[in-house]
């Protein structure tokens, strides 16, 4: 059995002998690399993003699956996309091995499963213009593996985002991303570097989608819920502006219409 990247010794030897400021500086010159290793694979992210947009233009949806760090990961983002898109909660989803509970506490063997990640998807009546990706740092992960397998054979499209090559979750993507960012500072601690190149890329990919299907005007987040005074006074502050209008009838036509879009539409046809 070949050696998996992510399972490579560190660079790094004694680490409980350092100092902490040192501790610091090796893992943030570690860090510095992943940024350069996600640039690498920018042409499969983009394929599977146009693919993507594609399908959610039609009615699709998409899913993340994974297990452990890259379960949660997968969540967070399908979790952040409704308030800062203002899309409904079932147009990204995040689903992870051992369920909900494992979002804070380990399910033990969850992730060995082949069958469950199919299971969990089936709840959702996925259907053929739904697509889902598999989140994996040794991209041998069995839940993984198994539900990318399963939905392509529905299918759906799939994708994946692993951190080594040639993997088995590869093989039963249509479009996989392979992100090889090398040896971790503590061994096979995938939730360091591999995991941080995991965020970057589901970043890059829910926010090109979310864009894509037009949730965002030039550079601001016209649909996201206006669910704290922050967010409010943000959309205040992009009504003015869009609109070139003082605070108080910014404010007015907040209240009014419930969004920033609507406040936008709705004053430009009066206007008109």
């Amino acid at each position: 059995m070949d050696k998996l990247i992510t399972e490579s010794e560190s660079n790094y030897d004694d680490l409980e002998k350092k100092s902490s400021r040192e501790l610091l500086e090796i893992i943030n010159s570690e860090d510095q690399k992943v940024a350069l290793a996600v640039k690498e694979v920018i042409p499969q992210i983009d394929a599977l993003v146009k693919a993507i947009i594609l399908r959610m233009k039609e009615g699709g949806r998409l899913f993340y699956i994974g297990a452990g760090t890259s379960g949660r990961l997968g969540i967070v983002d399908a979790s952040e996309c409704p308030p800062t898109y203002g899309v409904p909660d079932d147009w990204v989803i995040g689903l992870i091995a051992g369920g909900d509970r494992a979002i804070r506490k380990a399910v033990e063997f969850a992730e060995d499963d082949s069958e469950r990640a199919w299971k969990d998807l089936k709840e959702f009546n996925p259907i053929k213009k739904d697509s889902l990706i598999g989140i994996a740092a040794s991209g041998g992960t069995p839940y993984v593996v198994g539900g990318v397998k399963a939905a392509r054979q529905f299918g759906l499209l799939t994708g994946c985002i692993t951190n080594n090559k040639k993997t088995k979750l590869s093989e039963e993507s249509e479009f996989p991303i392979e992100i090889i960012v090398g040896a971790e500072v503590v061994t096979g601690s995938t939730r360091m570097k591999a995991g941080t190149s995991q965020k970057l890329v589901l970043n890059m990919v829910s926010t090109s989608v979310m864009i894509g299907l037009g949730r965002v005007k030039g550079n601001r987040m016209i649909d996201m819920q206006l669910s704290n005074s922050k967010l409010i006074e943000r959309g205040i502050k992009i009504i003015m502006e869009e609109l070139g209008i003082d605070e108080i009838l910014a404010d007015e036509l907040l209240v009014k219409h419930g969004s920033v879009r609507k406040a936008l539409d709705n004053y430009k046809k009066n206007i008109d």
